[in-house]
C-alpha cells in the first residue's frame, strides 16, 4: 500500500495556501498533515571569477524576526517563478534585486525548501558575471517594499561565513558551498 491523500481542507488563502491534508499512510494509519503552498522559487548566486567577489542582498524576513529579532539576513537574490522557466526569472530576479544582466546560469539543482511543510521546490543555479552587466541599481521591484540593500563581497569571506555557520539562509548556504566545490581556483589566496 502507498501513502494516498484523502483530502485537503485550506485554511488561509492569500499569498501563500495553507491547508490541512488527510492522509492514509502507507501502514494504513489515516493522518492529518499542514501544508503551506505558494509556488516554486528559484536562487541564484552571482560571481564574479575575475575580482573574486559575490553580489548578494540584505533585506527583512518577518519570520526571522518574529522567530530571533534577526532584522535582515545575507541572501543570493531569490523570488517566486512566475511565468517562464527557472532559468529566466532567475535572470529577472538577478536584475531586480541586485541590477545584474546575467546571462550563463550553471544549475546546482532543484530541491525542496522545507518538505515537511511546503510545496516549494527551489531552483538554485550561480551565474558568472563581469563590469559590463551591471545594468540598472537593483533594489527590488518597483511597489513590493522589499527594501533590499546590495552586498558584494569577496568570495574569500563568504565562504570564511559559511565555514563560520554565519549563513543563515539554506539557499545561500547551498550556493557558497556549491561554488566552492565547483570553483575551488575562485577561493584560492
Amino acid at each position: 500500500m502507498k501513502a494516498e491523500i484523502l483530502g485537503v481542507r485550506f485554511v488561509h488563502e492569500g499569498w501563500s495556501r495553507f491547508g490541512i491534508a488527510t492522509v492514509r499512510l502507507a501502514d494504513g494509519a489515516v493522518v492529518e498533515r499542514e501544508i503551506e503552498d505558494h509556488g516554486n522559487s528559484v536562487g541564484v548566486l552571482p560571481y564574479d571569477p575575475e575580482r573574486k567577489v559575490a553580489t548578494l542582498v540584505r533585506e527583512l524576513r518577518v519570520p526571522p524576526l518574529f522567530a530571533a529579532g534577526e532584522q535582515v539576513q545575507l541572501e543570493a537574490p531569490a523570488g517566486l517563478i512566475d511565468d517562464g522557466s527557472p532559468e529566466e526569472n532567475g535572470r529577472r530576479e538577478a536584475l531586480e534585486e541586485v541590477g545584474l544582466r546575467l546571462h550563463d546560469l550553471e544549475f546546482v539543482g532543484a530541491t525542496y525548501s522545507c518538505a515537511s511543510l511546503t510545496t516549494e521546490k527551489l531552483h538554485l543555479y550561480l551565474a558568472p558575471y563581469g563590469r559590463a552587466d551591471r545594468a540598472e541599481a537593483g533594489g527590488g521591484a518597483e511597489g513590493e517594499h522589499e527594501n533590499i540593500r546590495i552586498v558584494e563581497m569577496p568570495l574569500a569571506e563568504l565562504a570564511g561565513m559559511a565555514d563560520r555557520a554565519e549563513l543563515t539562509d539554506l539557499k545561500t548556504l547551498t550556493l557558497v558551498l556549491a561554488l566552492r566545490a565547483r570553483h575551488p581556483e575562485l577561493f584560492a589566496a
